[in-house]
């Protein structure tokens, strides 16, 4: 058995057990790069860069180097990205604040900056937008009974997270402003 020859395929070999974290790491200027392809399609929370960073396999070293960067020159903020993120889709799709806030804490901002982006909504003003949407929604169910158009009115806003109390407050409101306006016109 000592003149034997082993074989390449018997004898373990050095480089197979090299794991993927091994690889050489991807270097601070191309993490960059990728950070900056990313701002320049829309705006994105530290936290999206960073789960980005790590897709890509950079190490969280580079990573946090690259993003302090970012943070530091005003490129990344989260507070400002919050309050953004809540002007618009509280204006355009009416969301409530607790869909809002759900909304943000996926996309890794922090508490304290989520309550200071939806100090923007009161509750006058998240009634006016629920508000806005049930008149928008009921002018479409002109075809339904009352009954039905209730509650379709009450499930999309308890989708778009108003409360239950809000949500036939509002309703209320509508159909009666609804039935008002038809008398006006009869």
């Amino acid at each position: 058995m000592a003149g034997r020859r082993s074989s390449a395929r018997s004898r373990p070999d050095s480089s197979a057990g090299i794991a993927e974290s091994d690889a050489p790491a991807i270097p601070a200027e191309a993490a960059r790069a990728i950070v900056l392809r990313s701002l320049n399609q829309a705006p994105r929370t530290r936290k999206q860069l960073a789960d980005l960073l790590e897709k890509r396999q950079v190490s969280e070293e580079v990573s946090m180097e690259v993003l302090d960067r970012f943070v530091e020159v005003g490129l990344v903020d989260d507070r400002e990205y919050a309050e953004n993120w809540v002007r618009s889709r509280h204006a355009v799709r009416g969301l409530s604040r607790k869909v809002l806030r759900q909304e943000l804490r996926l996309r890794g901002v922090s508490d304290g900056n989520i309550e200071a982006a939806l100090e923007q909504i009161d509750e006058a003003g998240e009634r006016e937008a629920a508000f806005a949407l049930a008149e928008r929604k009921l002018r479409t169910l002109s075809r339904y009974d009352d009954a039905s158009q209730r509650r379709r009115l009450l499930g999309m806003l308890m989708r778009r997270g108003y409360d239950s109390s809000v949500a036939y407050a509002v309703v209320a409101e509508v159909m009666r402003s609804e039935a008002t306006h038809e008398q006006s016109w009869a």
